[in-house]
């Protein structure tokens, strides 16, 4: 099979320049490009059956996938999505998605950048910049974004004694499931932070599948308990190159060999 890179991205926002945020200007681009050039956007399970050989690609594929659920994900990126028919996935921090949910308002027509964003969160006002589970039921109900855990609290799951990582990923993954009424066998860890022990805790839990923010491209017979991702950025000229390189087995290999250097 071809090389599939999974994408990463957070803010979906016009700040220009800020942390872990792609402009939606630019995010259209992107999400055109794929679609013009013929990029099949695959969901996890579909990316989980190439890495076993259960699924056979025969066109370029990648993954979409968002952390953490912030709003602008609603506002920016699902009618991008939804235009250019792009599947996507949404790991979520379940904490914030109750505490969004208890008091959802009107949808505000500002949403602040990274670092104030995160302090509204801490001031236990996540509604102005969290998803909550009415928008989520409705991104889910399109049949083309697909949510999925990232913890309880957005945790550092390396530096957790075994009961609090169970508390972490267990307790997600059953209100996810709850709340959307389907399986969540799949988990992403906040930060990239994880270790031997926060693997085994997530397989004994029921997880399927983790993704890091390790660097690199999926490729059949990946392990599917350490998926590589490639963090995107702020640029359409920047994508359609990677795109070309990451989607190809021979320029891939030479390429994430060079940045191991």
């Amino acid at each position: 099979m071809r090389p599939v890179p999974v994408l990463m991205y957070h803010h979906i926002n016009p700040h220009k320049g800020d942390m872990v945020t792609i402009t939606p200007e630019v995010f259209e681009g992107q999400m055109e490009y794929l679609y013009r050039a013929g990029y099949r956007t695959l969901k996890i399970a579909e990316l989980i059956a190439c890495i076993n050989g259960e699924l056979t690609l025969t066109q370029k594929a990648v993954v979409v996938t968002f952390d953490d659920g912030w709003l602008d994900n609603y506002m920016y990126a699902f009618p991008i999505l939804k235009k250019y028919k792009i599947n996507a996935t949404v790991f979520l921090i379940t904490n914030r998605v109750e505490n969004a949910s208890q008091n959802a308002a009107k949808i505000p027509s500002f949403i602040p950048m990274h670092d104030e964003s995160k302090s509204l969160i801490e001031k236990g006002e996540a509604h102005k910049v969290a998803l909550n589970w009415e928008l989520i039921k409705e991104m889910s109900n399109s049949g083309m974004i697909e949510f999925y855990s990232h913890t309880k609290s957005h945790a550092k799951c390396n530096s957790l004694p075994e009961k609090e990582l169970v508390e972490e990923l267990k307790e997600s993954r059953e209100i996810i499931e709850k709340r959307l009424d389907s399986p969540c066998p799949y988990f992403c860890w906040p930060y990239g932070k994880y270790n031997g022990l926060a693997v085994n805790v997530a397989k004994k839990n029921g997880y399927k599948a983790l993704f890091t923010t390790n660097h690199g491209v999926v490729e059949a017979g990946s392990d599917p308990f350490a998926i590589n991702r490639i963090i995107v950025k702020d640029s359409i000229a920047w994508f359609k190159k990677r795109m070309v390189v990451y989607t190809n087995t021979i320029l891939s290999s030479l390429y994430l060999k060079i940045k191991k250097k």
